[in-house]
Parts: structure tokens; sequence; C-alpha cells
């Protein structure tokens, strides 16, 4: 897993939302990003996650900073986790993973004994010029916004 770093720049990319629209990194040039990566649309970690970063939307903006949620869900699912949440951010449904391996977050993981590939959660704060600044990589579900303003 060849994940991004602090200092890389972000490849371009282009994936769908959940309502089907391109959205492209250069979309987002001249502001500042916060790409969150989560495995599964509606299970309990990423609802926790996803519903922090709602919740405290508005103070994300206030620090000038635009939200995209990342995950490998089908376009239908990522509508249902946004509209079922009221998520104010679009969801990608990276179903080929373009984005996923762009930043590098697909790989073996283990759970109850298990091991599998899949996508590991991570969050990317990128700048104006498509920059990474900052990579959390022990996300707090229930506490991320704190963390990025942190």
């Amino acid at each position: 897993m060849n994940t991004l770093k602090e200092g890389d720049m972000v490849p371009a990319f282009t994936a769908v939302d959940q309502d089907g629209n391109s959205i492209n990194l250069s979309d987002y040039k001249g502001k500042k990003l916060i790409v969150f990566f989560y495995p599964k649309a509606n299970t309990p970690g990423c609802t926790a996650e996803a519903c922090n970063l709602r919740d405290n939307y508005k103070t994300l903006q206030d620090q000038g900073y635009e939200l995209l949620g990342v995950s490998a869900d089908s376009p239908k699912k990522q509508a249902n986790f946004k509209k079922k949440y009221d998520f104010p951010f679009p969801l990608l449904a990276d179903e080929d993973h373009t984005v996923i391996n762009a930043f590098g977050v697909w790989g073996l993981k283990k759970f109850m004994g298990r091991e599998y590939d899949g996508i590991h959660r991570k969050t990317f704060m990128i700048d104006e010029s498509g920059m990474v600044t900052r990579v959390i990589d022990k996300v707090k579900t229930k506490d991320h916004a704190a963390q990025i303003l942190g």
C-alpha cells in the first residue's frame, strides 16, 4: 500500500458522486479540501464518522474546507447513505478504485482474526494547490472534526 504522505501532490482523478455527477480533483483547485475514506456506507463506524463531519460542517467550511467522502460503494448505496443522514457534502462512489488507488488506501486489513483486502479509514487534508498537508491515520470516528481542526 503506497499511501500519499504529507508534501505529496494528489494525482488528478475523476469519479462519480452519489448522483452520478463527475467530480474531478481540479474542481477544488484554489480551495482547501478534506478527503475522507471509509470502508462501507451505513456501517456503525462510517456512519459515526460522517455524521460527526456533518455536525461540524459549518465550522469546517468557516475554516475554508470543502469535504469529499469516498468508499467503493455504488452510487445508489452512497445516495441512500447521504439521504438517510442528510450529508451536505458529496460522497464518491469509487467502485473501480480510481481515487482509492490514487491515495493508496487499499490494502491488507485484519478483523476478528481474518485477513482481507479493503479500504483503510484515513483522512487527507489538501491545500489549494493540491498538496497533501496532513494525513490522519488513526481516525476517531465519533470525534473526527476535532482531530481535523485540532
